[in-house]
Parts: C-alpha cells; sequence; structure tokens
C-alpha cells in the first residue's frame, strides 16, 4: 500500500471508517499492500524486555485486532506488530456508528468496544502463522482484554494469557480502554497488582507481560500504577490508550460523541503521562509511548521523553503507510544530529 495509498484515498475517505479498515485489512490479506521495505538504520535497533527490535516503531493495537495480517504489517516497516485486543469469546462491541474522523485535527473518537473474533479465531491464525516460520518474520505482541459480559474479568485475562503467551513475544494487558464498562477500575493499585500477578502466573512460556494505561489518571493513581508494576514484577509500561477529554479545539458536534479520542489532540496528554511514570520510576521500567505519532519529531520527542518503544495507528488513517519511512529516517538523522550514537542513548534524555 505504500505506492497505492495515494490513489485509494479518496476512495477510502468517502467509505464510512469501518468499512474503509475492512477495505484496507482485505486488502492487505491478499498480498497487495507492497512488498518488503529496506532494511533499517542500525542506529535504530534496540533491546528491550530480551527482544530485539530491528527499529522502535510498532504497530498499535486496534488495527489488527483479529491476526489477519500481521506479516503484511511487518513487510511494511514496522519494528513490531501488537494484535488484539481480543476476548476469550467473540463480540459484536458497541452499536454503530462508533468510529468518527475528525481530519481537520488528524483525530479519531472511537467507541468499538473490544468488537473481535475471540480467541479460538486468534489462536488458530496465529499457529497457523508460527507453523509457517512466522516467529522468525519478525515481533509480535498480544493485547488480551475481557468480555463486556464477563462476571470475573481476572478470568478472561489469565485466559488470555494462557492461549497466547506461546504464539506471541509478549502480551499486553489492556484495562485502559474507555469503551468497556468497569475495565478502567482495574487500573487501581490492589486490583491491578492481582490482575498483572495473575497474568503473569498463567503463562505458558514466560513472554514479557506489559500493561497498557489510560492518559487520563492523577497523579497518585500514576504512582499507585507504578508501584503496582513493581510488586507484580511485570516487564513493561504501555503509555498510553485514548483520553476521554477533549480539547476546546474539537467540533461541538463531535466532541459530544461518546468514545476514546486518539490523534494530535492527545499527544500532549499521553507524552506528558509519559514523562511523570519514567520520573517516578527513575527509568527504571521500559516504557512504550503512544498517542498522536505522526512524524519523526513526535517520535523523538517521545523517546526524549522516556519511551524506549514507540507505536502508531491514527496516523496510518490520514497519511497511510508510507509515513514510516519518513518517520525512521528522521528519527535516525535526529540522534545523529545530537550525537546519539544509538537509540538507547536518546531515552530519557530530557530527564538528565
Amino acid at each position: 500500500m505504500i505506492d497505492r495509498f495515494d490513489l485509494a484515498r479518496p476512495i477510502l475517505g468517502r467509505l464510512p471508517p469501518e468499512a474503509a479498515h475492512a477495505f484496507t485489512i482485505r486488502v492487505l490479506e491478499l498480498g497487495l499492500g507492497g512488498g518488503p521495505v529496506a532494511g533499517d538504520d542500525p542506529i535504530l535497533a534496540i533491546r528491550r524486555f530480551g527482544l530485539d527490535f530491528a527499529n522502535p516503531v510498532g504497530l498499535a493495537a486496534g488495527f489488527d485486532k483479529n491476526a489477519q495480517v500481521m506479516q503484511a504489517m511487518l513487510r511494511l516497516g514496522f519494528g513490531f506488530v501488537e494484535i488484539g485486543t481480543v476476548t476469550p469469546r467473540p463480540q459484536a462491541g458497541n452499536p454503530r456508528p462508533r468510529i468518527f474522523r475528525l481530519p481537520p485535527q488528524r483525530a479519531v473518537i472511537n467507541r468499538l468496544g473490544f468488537n473481535n473474533h475471540g480467541l479460538d479465531a486468534v489462536v488458530r491464525r496465529l499457529e497457523a502463522w508460527r507453523g509457517r516460520g512466522g516467529r522468525a518474520k519478525g515481533l509480535v505482541g498480544g493485547n488480551v482484554g475481557r468480555n463486556k459480559d464477563s462476571t470475573d474479568a481476572i478470568a478472561d485475562f489469565v485466559e488470555g494469557a494462557k492461549r497466547l503467551s506461546s504464539l506471541v513475544d509478549y502480551l499486553t494487558v489492556n484495562v485502559s480502554s474507555p469503551n468497556t464498562p468497569g475495565l478502567r477500575d482495574l487500573q487501581r493499585r490492589a486490583a491491578l497488582t492481582e490482575l498483572l500477578s495473575a497474568v503473569r502466573a498463567a503463562r505458558t512460556m514466560q513472554v514479557p507481560v506489559l500493561v497498557k494505561i489510560a492518559p487520563d489518571l492523577e497523579d497518585s493513581a500514576l504512582e499507585d500504577i507504578a508501584l503496582s508494576v513493581t510488586e507484580s514484577g511485570i516487564d513493561g509500561v504501555i503509555i498510553s490508550n485514548t483520553t476521554i477529554t477533549r480539547p476546546s479545539t474539537l467540533p461541538r458536534d463531535l466532541a459530544a460523541e461518546a468514545g476514546g479520542l486518539s490523534g494530535p489532540p492527545l499527544f500532549p496528554l499521553a507524552t506528558a503521562m509519559l514523562r511523570k511514570m519514567y520520573k517516578i520510576t527513575n527509568g527504571a521500567i521500559p516504557l512504550i509511548g503512544v498517542g498522536g505519532i505522526g512524524n519523526a519529531d513526535d517520535a523523538y520527542v517521545k523517546i526524549k521523553a522516556g519511551a524506549s518503544l514507540i507505536q502508531l495507528y491514527t496516523s496510518l488513517i490520514f497519511d497511510g503507510p508510507g509515513l514510516l519511512k519518513g518517520l525512521k529516517t528522521g528519527l535516525a538523522a535526529r540522534l545523529k544530529a545530537d550525537g546519539f550514537a544509538r537509540l538507547e542513548d536518546a531515552i530519557g534524555a530530557d530527564h538528565r
């Protein structure tokens, strides 16, 4: 799609958001997304969670919910891909319409509600991909959540960990989507420590475990999460999910829509939280920066604020996968211009 996105952009823009996404997934499944890209500049390589990343730019959860196009996205140049969020049982999600584009702000509001095919379907696809040598083709994480009507949230996350841990390179515990009632309550210290400890214990293979948190937390809640992460012994934190806040710059009618906001309006809030978490933990816990990244400057700000890795999704809706090449090339150039010999040396530079 690197060569074809500009041609397809007018068509995709006229389609309803979910139809455009379904069309894109189908094109990628058919192998029409373009060939492999050139190798990455070695300055971008980094090792985290015991894993070697050729570059720090990952695809955030939500794009490939059902593990359908991992290889296609890796071929486009992502350093890693996170599938999901997947729940134990399939679920349709919230009523439509539930995705709203905000083109002037290059943003999106969604209230999808963990719509996905369920663990059985995702496990089958991952097993088939691994059987074709997928483990040697790139890094894939699995983002797990709870069913909306579940009466035992921990049991849902435990089942996800049990069934996916042998098929992915890391697990992400998603307790931060604003579109599943009660989910964000699991970010409280006691509940989160119990949940994360249970997920770690449930793994059939000792893959890294990360937790994805909301950007709308008070400082005291962020400190509690840092304690929970330390107490449970998990490997990292993804900062952040979408926000329920609404900047005054948004159109009034769309700002009134329920759901999580992503894209550039999320960038300041998510980046501020990233800085705080890095400071609270003294840089001891690896962080993945997400929220509003659309170019090399955005990526570099996240890294200097404390991110070891970054993820994006919303910017793909407006710019397509062609943005990856410029982002990675620009990031490498900024590292070199500032005298860094490797990405590792720039992480948290703003705090020094």
